[in-house]
């Protein structure tokens, strides 16, 4: 089976408040952007999103875009850029680094064709990826909720529409080859006792590990990365008692060079379906702080909705 999907971006001012979107059909899309952003990273984060999404599913993806950058960089300039460190012909630096190399990953063992559309010219996926890539840009403009839609749907919910799974467990990640991947990586078991190694990630695992993730340096300083985790509505009562909401705590993070955070996962509690309270004490340069996360699942992802930090005593 191939699943045909296309993946589209968009950036009002290119750069200014930024989408992106890929769509299959009515219930299977998602869609995110940034408060400034330019097209080309909008293009870059629809596939890197469509890809990351469907990393469990077992099928063959083609990918229409309308944007020859995105075509070319994967199938002509990427191998050469790695080869030159991430750097092009004449010796300057590869813009978009950090995405272009979370795509490579991400395309690490799939099975996937890239077709060029022409954009606005009524292709159906084509028009429906970039009008909710616009619609997000537009809400960064305008401070209006940012419609994410509902990503891929679980087996559950793929059995409900009536097309069965395809899933499968998803190949082993390749191992960090240099300190740029292994800044980005964390041992998905640290924890756990050996007999459950192996057992399948129950929703509280992979919300406390969500939670590691979203402290790890490289993720805070990613902007991209950070959209994705925390939910379009999220909210944050810091350690010293400031309301924070998503798009400032994103800037702010964006201005500062983030330190490393340690964590030590108290507990997790289902409060509801689809709703997961995880406590934790973290330790950092400031001190000792225990905190509340309250994680929400939206379509087949989970998203950091609240957050409050209080200083240990």
């Amino acid at each position: 089976m191939t699943i045909v999907a296309a993946a589209d971006g968009s950036a009002l001012g290119n750069p200014g408040p930024a989408g992106w979107a890929w769509y299959v059909d009515d219930d299977r899309w998602s869609a995110g952007g940034w408060p400034h952003g330019t097209n080309n990273q909008g293009e870059l984060m629809a596939v890197i999103d469509l890809l990351e999404s469907t990393a469990h599913v077992d099928d063959d993806l083609r990918i229409l875009c309308d944007s020859q950058y995105v075509i070319n960089a994967v199938t002509k300039w990427m191998a050469g850029w790695k080869r030159k460190g991430w750097r092009k012909a004449d010796g300057a630096p590869v813009l978009n680094r950090e995405l272009l190399e979370r795509l490579d990953r991400a395309l690490h063992g799939r099975s996937y064709t890239f077709e060029w559309v022409k954009g606005h010219a009524g292709h159906e996926l084509n028009e429906a990826a970039d009008q909710r890539a616009r619609a997000v840009a537009t809400a960064y403009q305008k401070g209006d909720p940012i419609p994410i839609g509902p990503g891929w749907p679980n087996a559950a919910e793929e059995a409900a529409l009536g097309r069965g799974s395809s899933a499968a467990a998803p190949a082993p990640a390749p191992a960090p080859t240099g300190t740029d991947d292994a800044a980005l990586e964390f041992d998905l078991f640290d924890g756990l006792p050996p007999e459950e190694i192996g057992r399948p990630e129950s929703e509280e695992a992979l919300v406390a590990r969500l939670e590691r993730e979203l402290l790890e340096p490289a993720v805070r300083s990613d902007a991209s990365r950070l959209a994705e985790l925390l939910h379009p509505d999220f909210e944050e009562i810091g350690r010293s008692g400031r309301l924070w909401g998503r798009d400032a705590l994103i800037q702010a993070l964006g201005d500062e060079r983030p330190s490393a955070v340690g964590i030590e996962v108290l507990g997790t509690e289902r409060v509801a379906d689809g709703v997961i309270l995880l406590t934790a004490r973290t330790s950092d340069d400031r001190g000792d702080s225990l905190r509340s996360s309250l994680w929400v699942r939206t379509g087949s992802r989970w998203r950091l909705r609240f957050h409050q930090g209080t200083p240990e005593a």
